[in-house]
């Protein structure tokens, strides 16, 4: 891994895009990383474009502003391809993860064309097949993680469950229902 690895997050407000770079800013935390997780503040409302950011490290990071040039890009809204540039500074040698139950050819067209790796995940699908409801946040962060390489998959899963034991305790069904929805995502992401 590279010595600074950053993320960007783009979703709509009440998806969840904040909450997961936050969750792998935790999870990288506990695993020694130096990380910011972070929100770009605007007029946020439910269902309005935002946009969240990532930095992962082994060695502390000394840059405070937000990720222009990304290694990585999470789009969790595939209707954002329509609405908002997210490849914009996406380093070609990087990636781009997309939401969608399209194939990466179908995507391929809306990224203005950018040249480097496309991969997509129906996270509807794993959602509503682990938890029963559309919750896009958790299987888009295990793709991203899968992805990116940022931490080895058994030390994510672990630090997860351990995230969601803390926060979840009186709600065993939604630790076991996200921790099915993070496995399912690794193998789903294409």
């Amino acid at each position: 891994m590279k010595d600074v690895v950053e993320i960007r997050w783009h979703g709509r407000g009440g998806q969840g895009a904040k909450t997961a770079a936050l969750l792998l800013a935790d999870v990288a935390f506990q695993t020694g990383k130096h990380v910011q997780g972070f929100p770009e503040y605007g007029p946020e409302r439910m269902g309005a474009p935002i946009t969240a950011y990532n930095r992962i490290s082994s060695n502390e990071i000394r840059v405070h502003s937000n990720i222009y040039d990304p290694d990585f890009v999470v789009v969790v809204d595939e209707s954002l391809l329509e609405a908002v540039d997210v490849t914009k500074g996406l380093k070609p040698e990087g990636a781009i993860v997309v939401n969608t139950d399209k194939s990466k050819e179908e995507i391929i067209p809306h990224l203005n064309g950018y040249t480097g790796a496309v991969y997509t995940i129906d996270a509807r699908k794993v959602s509503i097949a682990a938890l029963g409801k559309y919750f896009p946040n958790t299987p888009m962060l295990a793709s991203i993680v899968k992805v990116s390489g940022v931490m080895d998959e058994e030390s994510f899963l672990a630090e997860m469950e351990s995230s969601f034991k803390h926060k979840f305790a009186s709600k065993p069904e939604v630790i076991e229902g996200n921790m099915k929805a993070l496995k399912m995502a690794f193998d789903e992401v294409k």
